[in-house]
């Protein structure tokens, strides 16, 4: 089985490329930024016995930009059976000084990026007659955060368009379901808090810590493996107890 994970460069998306390929899947990385870390991550799929391909490419530049991710990927390793769209942005931005151009950036990455990789995927699965499973990451920010306006607007539209995807996709036999990871051990709930205050605010949570990518790529492998096969349209939140909607 051949996974493709967005962002998988570090923090939740490397998590989820290592955890599918001890699960047995190859794994195309989707990297940004930084070759070296994208390495690093296809070493460990290897180590595990799967096979790995480096795939550089934005999610944010649209649709084509999508495809090419996906075509890539699938001439690398086979038909791409698994998607995680991963990749994602969060930059702090007070709503009364937030700029159109910060909504746009969010928008485009966190949600049309997540969309298009979605259905260049599906379409790819449905060409090849086979199943699939798309996994989109929302965020416990789906209940607000005083400075991501943009950012909750996005994982708030994740969760619709994965609703949607499940239903139109279902016919094919494609899955789609979304995981709404609450705070992580990652860079991104660093941005404007420091490792005491971040550690102090994970032992305020009903489970006293927090949450690791691991934890988050656990459910990843889950909704991926056979067990999860009369799933979809669902959310998992997984936040230690911070948000029981």
């Amino acid at each position: 089985m051949v996974a493709l994970v967005t962002g998988a460069q570090q923090g939740i998306g490397r998590a989820c490329a290592l955890a599918l390929a001890a699960a047995g899947h190859d794994v195309a990385v989707n990297w940004l930024d930084d070759r070296a870390a994208a390495e690093s991550v296809a070493e460990g799929v290897q180590a595990a016995g799967c096979k790995a391909a480096l795939v550089q490419g934005d999610v944010g530049q649209g649709a084509r930009a999508c495809a090419a991710l996906v075509e890539a990927a699938a001439a690398a390793l086979g038909p791409v059976e698994v998607l995680v769209n991963n990749a994602g942005i969060f930059p702090r931005a007070e709503f009364l000084a937030m700029e159109e151009a910060e909504w746009d950036q969010v928008l485009a990455v966190n949600l049309k990026g997540s969309a298009f990789c979605a259905q260049a995927a599906a379409r790819g699965m449905v060409a090849a007659g086979i199943g699939g499973c798309i996994i989109n990451l929302a965020s416990s920010a789906v209940r607000g955060t005083p400075v991501g306006v943009h950012y909750s607007a996005t994982k708030n539209g994740v969760v619709g368009i994965t609703r949607s995807m499940a239903l139109a996709l279902a016919p094919h036999g494609i899955r789609v379901n979304a995981i709404a990871p609450g705070l992580t051990d990652t860079a991104q709930p660093r941005y404007g808090n420091t490792d005491d205050e971040v550690r102090a605010m994970g032992a305020a949570l009903p489970l006293g810590r927090l949450g690791t990518p691991e934890d988050i790529a656990a459910m990843a492998v889950f909704l991926a493996s056979p067990g999860a096969s009369w799933i979809t349209g669902q959310v998992y939140h997984v936040n230690g107890g911070g948000y029981m909607p």
